[in-house]
């Protein structure tokens, strides 16, 4: 098995919403995307399935390392291989891939975020610096696209937090700012017994309120001349928005269950986005 197709199969494996935006690419940018999101699986797979702080801490600094012997020529993993060898003209400096490592970090030194404020920077390591990225793979002419990856990063960041809100309180944490549960007065114990009522529903239509918000600040500030180019971002936006919608329609059941959309609808989404530019 060579790096891409290592890459590949680390994608298509995931099940992830995000694959079904590559399919459309021409092959050079379809194997960069690949060789990005495969990275950004292996640095959050340290986190989530190694239960030792201490090992995982270890990875994610031999991770480091790699992203060093990138820049050097000489990366030792598939995925670092692959990384290697994106095109020239595509840009992924190694302090972006490095920032990916420090919100995946963040996850072993906190589990919990006072206020929105703390949980932004939070989401902006791990998914928006992704956005810019896959940004500048994809190709944009106006830098104001950089605004519409950072924004739609956002977005589907707290789409990803609303959907695993019951998941990610049995692994330990709780991404909801403690600000905000205060606020709607649902404790973390609500939370990890998977206790619904109307005081959760409420935190969160507000939760999906913000993400919403995201969504629509993004879409604002992409310029025309870069839609074409960025239609892989706006495939992964319809998928996500839909599920966003499925699970408010499901009236926010997500603390015993984990929504997802079948692959089938998915990819109805992706070609349909794609026709439509």
């Amino acid at each position: 098995m060579n790096p891409d197709q290592y890459c590949q199969e680390k994608c298509a494996a995931s099940g992830s919403s995000f694959y079904y935006s590559f399919l459309f690419l021409p092959p050079e940018r379809r194997q960069a995307i690949m060789a990005l999101y495969a990275f950004c699986r292996e640095v959050d797979d340290v986190v989530d399935e190694c239960n030792d702080i201490s090992l995982a801490s270890t990875k994610l600094a031999w991770w480091r390392q790699e992203v060093e012997r990138i820049g050097e020529g000489n990366p030792q993993h598939p995925v670092g291989q692959a990384l290697k060898k994106v095109a020239p003209g595509i840009n992924l400096p190694k302090e972006q891939l490095l920032e990916i490592i420090d919100g995946m970090e963040m996850d072993l030194q906190q589990s919990r975020y006072l206020d929105f404020k703390g949980l932004s920077l939070y989401c902006y390591r791990v998914a928006s610096v992704v956005g810019l990225l896959a940004a500048e793979i994809f190709g944009y002419q106006d830098r104001q696209t950089q605004k519409y990856a950072h924004d739609l990063g956002m977005a589907f960041q707290l789409t990803n937090i609303i959907r695993d809100i019951g998941e990610d309180a049995r692994r330990g944490r709780i991404y909801i700012p403690v600000e905000e549960l205060q606020q709607f007065n649902v404790t973390a114990k609500d939370i990890l017994d998977g206790k619904y009522s109307d005081n959760f529903t409420a935190l969160m239509q507000f939760q999906y309120d913000r993400a919403q918000k995201y969504y629509e600040q993004a879409f604002a500030q992409l310029p025309a001349i870069d839609r074409k180019n960025q239609r892989p971002g706006l495939i992964m936006a319809a998928i996500y928005r839909t599920l966003l919608a499925e699970i408010k329609d499901e009236n926010f059941q997500v603390l015993h269950q984990r929504i997802s959309l079948p692959p089938m609808r998915k990819l109805w989404l992706a070609a349909k986005t794609w026709i439509k530019g």
